[in-house]
Formats: structure tokens, C-alpha cells, sequence
């Protein structure tokens, strides 16, 4: 299990090899074609900042390489709040005084039905809080039936299950599952999760491992940026892990994200450091550089200028017209969000501007685009340009 092999890597240590990288470091980084965890260290080091330009393409000319200029889009949806944890940043924290919602089966496909009349959706992520008495496998199992008959992807995220529950979802149509492990820092990390089964930091790291035993498809990994100040050890330890599960699930395919925090409502949880954008750019990048095949997401936590900018230059998946809230497309529209959404652009919007970028948004994995849905013609669908020479830059 990934905690055993973490207990063998200090967080000081990691810090300091990370603060000491130097300009050679980064240029012997650079000039390698396979990475291992120390050259990402490099470049994702102070050292590595007046390389980004040099990154920026590195990045770019290995997405199109291994992913073309397609963009895979998905649409989340929260199918209920109640949450028995009690994370001290999080909008759904159990000590929370606000209403909480249990979609039921009729009210998930009422939300199904309204998904499909913004786009062509055929990616979707199912999240909840974590509450398993209420909102168990069963309930996700329930979920996950009435999903395939709209959507052909199926992800969600959840409260981390039991190997053998995972492979119970799979077998209802389950494809992928999103465990954000929040911070890689055992210390700080009860501080964070006072109670719940979320303050199992063992339990969660290893989660990862329980999905690749029960042969999950996609596995998807993040780190909250804000918890540490220490990002760039965060985001190490992230390398780490997802280098211990390529070796042994090596039949999965593995996405990264980067979530900057953003102020839940209700709370007053200040993050401890705040990522810039061109330090969220140098970490794309770093990990574009150090994994060609990682699939790199981006939500709409980022703002529509970010997500422009970076659709090009290493980003491979990206959410659009996202609601943070239970039954937020149709059935409590005006409910209290997890977070505030930063790209409110509708997905129509969303599909024209990235192919004014020159990327070719994929509603559906093995489509290259996809025209129709329910019979409405999908007016989104523009003629795109091509501006794969234009010049990377970095905001």
C-alpha cells in the first residue's frame, strides 16, 4: 500500500531537495525524454521559473503528441450534500446549519434530462459528500443504472470504499473514480479532518491502491493547493504516488488536477498559500513534462481566461457549465454551492472558443466530434482555426 511506501519519504527532506534545485537541474531536466521524480522536482522548483516559456512548449508539443488537439469535456453533478466529516475548508462540513439533499432516483434522472439539453454530454462524475449511511453504494449503484442510459462515461467522487465495492460498481457501468487525497502531509493532515472517516489518512491514501485492485479504469488524483504551504511538496508527493500506481496498476489510466482553493460559502477556512497562475502553469507544465500520458483536468474553480490559455498548452480535459450544488440543473437550482465557480460560460460558449483555439472539444471518448444530441442540432459546433504555430506564452 502507498502509506507504507510514503512513510519512507520525509515531507522536510522533500522540501529542502525542492528549494536547492538549481539552473543546471532544470536544464538537465529539460533535456531528458523520460523524467523520474527528481527532475520533476526541478522543474517544479523556484529555479525552473525563467524556463517556463521553454516548458510551456515542452508541454504543448508533448500533449499533441500523445492526445492530438482534442479537449475531452465532462459535467459534474452533486447528487447530495449530507456529509458525516467535518473538513474544516470544505461548504459541506457536517457542522455546517444548512439544508441537506439526498437526490432521489427520479430527481438524479430529472438532472440526467436537463444535463443533455446543455450539450452533448457523454462524461459525467456523480459527486457527493460522504455520508454512507445514507448515501452508500447502493445509493450509488441506483445512480450509476439510471446514468447509463444517458451517458456513456461514468465517474464519480465519493467517500474512498472497499476494494470489493469499488468492483460492485464497476460491474453496474462504473468507469472511473476522482479521490482528491487533499495533502500528502501525514502531520497536518487530522488537523485538517477533525472527524469523520475522512480523518483516516491511511485509509484514504489507500484507497488508490483498492481501486486499482478492483481493475477501476481511471483513476484521477489531486492535491488541494492552499492546504500546505508548501505546494510544490504536495504536488511532489502526488508524483510519487502516481508513479508507485502506474507500476503496480499499470492497466489504468491516470488523470492529475490541480485545484487552487477557492472560499467555500459559510466558512472562514484561509487557505495557507496561494497559488499564482504561473505557478499553476509550472506545475502543468512540470507534469506534462514529467508524464506524456497523464490526462491533466482542469474545472471551473480556474477562470475562463486560464483554462483558454492552457487548453493548448498541456490541458487534456476540462468541465463546463458546472453547478457545485445537489440538483443544481434542474431540480434546486438555487441551492448552497461546495465552492464558487469561477467560468460560468455555458458550454455552448465553451465549445466555440476552444475551437477558435484550435482544439476540437470530444463530448463523446471515441467521437471526434459529436453533432447531435436528443435531436437538437448542437449550434456549438464551429468551424475552428488552426494555431498550432502560433508562439507559447505564458500569461
Amino acid at each position: 500500500m502507498f502509506s507504507d511506501e510514503l512513510k519512507n519519504i520525509s515531507w522536510d527532506e522533500t522540501t529542502e531537495r525542492i528549494a536547492s534545485k538549481t539552473d543546471a537541474d532544470v536544464r538537465r531536466a529539460l533535456g531528458r525524454s523520460r523524467c523520474d521524480v527528481d527532475d520533476f522536482m526541478a522543474l517544479l522548483s523556484p529555479a525552473a521559473e525563467p524556463y517556463l516559456e521553454t516548458m510551456a512548449r515542452l508541454s504543448r508539443r508533448y500533449t499533441e503528441e500523445r492526445f492530438g488537439r482534442t479537449m475531452s469535456m465532462f459535467i459534474p453533478l452533486y447528487i447530495t450534500n449530507s456529509c458525516s466529516n467535518s473538513c474544516v475548508y470544505c461548504g459541506f462540513h457536517r457542522e455546517n446549519p444548512m439544508a441537506r439533499t439526498i437526490l432521489t432516483p427520479d430527481q438524479i434522472e430529472d438532472e440526467y434530462r436537463a444535463i443533455k439539453q446543455l450539450a452533448p454530454f457523454e462524461n459525467i462524475l456523480l459527486v457527493t459528500g460522504e455520508n454512507p449511511a445514507k448515501a452508500g453504494v447502493p445509493y450509488l449503484a441506483k445512480a450509476i443504472d439510471i446514468a447509463k442510459r444517458y451517458f456513456s462515461n461514468i465517474k464519480i467522487e465519493v467517500m474512498p470504499l472497499k476494494m470489493e465495492e469499488y468492483r460492485e460498481l464497476t460491474h453496474h457501468g462504473l468507469n472511473g473514480v476522482i479521490c482528491f487525497q487533499e495533502t500528502y502531509n501525514r502531520e497536518h493532515y487530522q488537523l485538517y479532518h477533525p472527524r469523520g472517516m475522512k480523518s483516516r489518512f491511511e485509509w484514504r491514501c489507500d484507497g488508490f491502491d483498492r481501486m486499482g485492485q478492483a481493475g477501476v479504469h481511471s483513476i484521477g488524483m489531486g492535491v488541494l493547493i492552499g492546504l500546505e504551504k508548501e505546494w510544490r511538496t504536495d504536488v511532489t508527493m502526488m508524483a510519487h504516488h502516481l508513479r508507485y500506481l502506474q507500476k503496480h496498476y499499470w492497466r489504468t489510466k491516470y488523470s492529475i488536477n490541480f485545484p487552487r482553493m477557492r472560499p467555500a460559502q459559510n466558512e472562514g477556512f484561509q487557505p495557507n498559500c496561494f497559488m499564482t497562475d504561473r505557478e499553476l502553469a509550472q506545475a502543468t507544465f512540470a507534469m506534462r513534462i514529467f508524464d506524456h500520458d497523464v490526462d491533466i483536468s482542469y474545472s471551473t474553480r480556474e477562470p475562463a481566461y486560464i483554462r483558454d490559455n492552457m487548453c493548448t498548452l498541456g490541458v487534456t480535459t476540462m468541465s463546463a457549465e458546472s453547478h457545485v450544488n445537489p440538483g443544481g440543473y434542474h431540480t434546486y437550482p438555487q441551492a448552497l454551492e461546495q465552492f464558487t465557480v469561477s467560468d460560468e460560460r455555458t458550454a455552448k460558449v465553451i465549445n466555440a472558443r476552444l475551437k477558435e483555439l484550435g482544439r476540437e472539444p470530444v463530448w463523446k471518448d471515441w467521437d471526434a466530434s459529436f453533432d447531435y444530441t436528443n435531436g437538437i442540432e448542437w449550434k456549438g459546433n464551429l468551424k475552428g482555426n488552426d494555431n498550432s504555430n502560433h508562439e507559447a506564452r505564458v500569461f
